[in-house]
């Protein structure tokens, strides 16, 4: 968008006469004639319009002409990026037809009296398809092929899900009558085990689906059964590639149950699972949702057919690559779509061309341009007046407050038959607000330094927030610094994530697609021979065990909630430290900082002990105290148990 120009100083001629009068009568009292025909008036105008030339010139310059030559070189500003976070449809019942839910379908979380809902829309459409169970079977890592059980299963006769002595990699095989993508099939079990159970945090069990290109891991939400353990049902989440194969010589949609390796300290199979019942059906299903409102279709206006014009979409801003919008203008014919272009440089006369700027919200036609032998020249094509403007399937929303938390999606905004609830039951990730002029002003020199080309660790920095800004931050480590070698780059990358109720270390772990995206581009722009390596940083886990003193009268259970609150923020990778802006990399944690940050809680008389202790964030293993954790030069701090005990004298 065409980047907003501050104004450095907003008085008028009126305002400078008012102020001049309002002098005049505090040091000369004594003149009481300030009627427009007194010559000292005339005078006070007469430098009034002159003070009023100047201020109009003062504010073409400083920062209005910075913001200026930075629109001029192609500079804009970076549209809001939507969080996104698969969505269960919950079935009322088991699905006996094929239950549709379309794109753009709105749910949102539920409205409090403190905050409005937010909303959330389907990227694509989604058909829960009914199935039943077809075909059970059952293989032995020893065996070279499965074993068909149905038929005894059938007759009511048992058997065995495993070997007798179950090994790593022994699997149970479900045959569903149709392959089911992107639903949730309830597998409803009549089972026992001999011996020792499992442990229900560490079973020793994965589902997966068979997708054609192999077998992929099923998120459980539901296990009843504990993995096998007793009779129940087990709610598997198969992916939207799930396809048909021919196993045990029966087509089918396969989805199979995989023992697997559990770590040491956890209890295992002694003895197979016994299966004495078994059934399938489809209740529910999952469709990828986006922070985000999709509208289908606007009139924009009626065309002028003069050169340049430009329409108004009623949401803005927009987000790019969402919904992939498409403008169209009226003709004999129908609707004729046009091409988005990114400018007119390169466009003709008879070009049907048109420029989308997000964030501002506007479409632009082709401007008429005056050369230098006087002549006009058009570049791109205008719609003939009275042909209407409109624009389809654009989305608007984005930013941060998108980021929210499992189980926090439960509201439909529109009925949709034999769908009983929502459900989000992953976090939602990749919300980030749209740029502040701030920042493109920090980032317009870059931009013209490098125009796309990747040479120092600021330009690699800047080209990945432009091309990838659902990232929290973004951190280049060249040669020489921590241990990465001569030749190569590292490019350290933080993701948005919900920051409420606490971040968990798998949310802040990025996706593979975001990564290999932001290395294919990489590669693209970086010096011939050099390496370049995208990945997240490390993470040092850090516990603050403490003990508090709260004023006499206040509540003890508030006071630790503050205190953990603030542990959290503070100690934080993406908004903590000690500006806000993220726990800066490498920075070392002193005790004597918690000391300060608890003793501003509200409601805190004093701080007794402050200990540290680092950990790991994925064992769990914590170290010996320490006054001061310190931190690799590429590690961020991560928050992890932290303990806070209140007192009250």
């Amino acid at each position: 968008m065409a980047l907003p120009v501050p104004n450095l100083d907003d008085r008028r001629f009126q305002d400078l006469v008012d102020d001049a009068k309002r002098m005049v009568m505090r040091r000369c009292p004594e003149w009481t004639d300030h009627n427009v025909s007194d010559p000292g008036v005339t005078l006070i105008e007469t430098f009034a319009y002159m003070t009023d030339q100047l201020l109009f010139r003062l504010n073409q310059v400083p920062d209005r002409l910075y913001v200026k030559f930075l629109d001029m070189i192609g500079l804009r500003l970076i549209p809001a990026t939507p969080a996104e976070v698969p969505v269960t449809f919950w079935l009322s019942a088991p699905a006996i037809t094929s239950v549709g839910v379309a794109m753009g379908t709105s749910v949102a979380t539920p409205r409090t009296d403190l905050e409005e809902s937010i909303l959330f829309s389907t990227r694509r459409d989604l058909q829960i398809v009914p199935c039943a169970l077809s075909q059970v079977a059952t293989q032995s890592i020893e065996d070279d092929a499965p074993v068909e059980r149905t038929e005894e299963l059938k007759l009511g006769r048992h058997f065995g899900a495993f070997s007798a002595s179950p090994q790593v990699d022994d699997v149970l095989l479900v045959g569903l009558t149709d392959p089911v993508p992107s639903c949730v099939v309830r597998l409803d079990f009549d089972c026992h085990v001999e011996g020792v159970g499992v442990h229900p945090e560490q079973p020793p069990l994965v589902w997966e689906a068979w997708t054609g290109a192999g077998w992929t891991e099923c998120l459980v939400s539901r296990d009843d059964t504990g993995a096998l353990n007793k009779a129940g049902g087990v709610l598997v989440h198969v992916p939207d590639t799930h396809e048909a194969s021919v196993l045990v010589g029966q087509r089918a949609g396969w989805l199979r149950a995989r023992v697997i390796a559990v770590p040491e300290g956890f209890p295992t199979y002694s003895d197979s699972p016994v299966i004495m019942g078994l059934a399938a059906s489809t209740v529910g299903g999952t469709v990828e949702a986006i922070h985000a409102e999709i509208v289908d279709v606007e009139l924009l206006g009626m065309s002028e057919g003069v050169a340049g014009q430009q329409f108004r979409i009623s949401r803005s801003p927009l987000l790019g690559g969402v919904a992939s919008p498409v403008v169209e203008v009226s003709s004999d014919d129908g609707w004729q779509e046009w091409q988005q272009v990114s400018g007119f440089a390169w466009s003709g006369a008879s070009d049907r061309h048109y420029v989308l700027d997000e964030v501002a919200g506007t479409v632009t036609f082709g401007p008429a341009v005056r050369d230098a032998d006087g002549s006009i020249r058009q570049h791109g094509a205008v719609p003939d007046a009275g042909e209407s403007v409109r624009i389809r399937r654009y989305a608007t929303g984005g930013g941060r407050q998108g980021n929210v938390g499992k189980g926090t999606i439960r509201t439909l905004k529109s009925s949709i038959p034999f769908v009983d609830r929502v459900e989000n039951l992953e976090f939602a990730k990749g919300g980030v607000d749209a740029e502040t002029i701030d920042e493109a002003k920090a980032r317009g020199p870059i931009l013209l330094r490098t125009r796309s080309r990747a040479v120092t660790a600021e330009d690699y920095e800047a080209i990945v927030r432009e091309i990838a800004p659902e990232l929290a931050r973004v951190r280049c480590v060249t040669a020489g610094e921590d241990d990465v070698q001569a030749g190569a780059v590292r490019v350290l990358v933080v993701p948005a994530v919900a920051e409420e109720g606490g971040i968990k270390l798998a949310e802040l772990v990025p996706e593979e697609d975001m990564l290999r995206r932001i290395a294919d581009h990489l590669d693209q722009v970086r010096l011939i021979g050099t390496r370049v390596l995208v990945e997240p940083p490390r993470y040092r886990g850090v516990t603050v065990v403490t003990r508090i003193i709260a004023r006499p009268r206040v509540d003890t259970a508030r006071v630790r909630a503050d205190a953990l609150s603030a542990l959290y923020a503070y100690l934080n990778p993406i908004s903590g430290g000690p500006d806000g802006t993220g726990w800066p990399f490498g920075r070392p944690v002193p005790a004597g900082e918690i000391f300060g940050l608890l003793q501003r809680v509200r409601g805190v008389d004093m701080v007794e002990d402050v200990r540290l202790f680092g950990a790991n964030p994925v064992t769990g293993v914590r170290e010996g105290e320490s006054q001061r954790i310190e931190l690799d030069p590429c590690s961020l701090v991560f928050s992890y148990e932290h303990q806070v005990r209140v007192e009250q004298h």
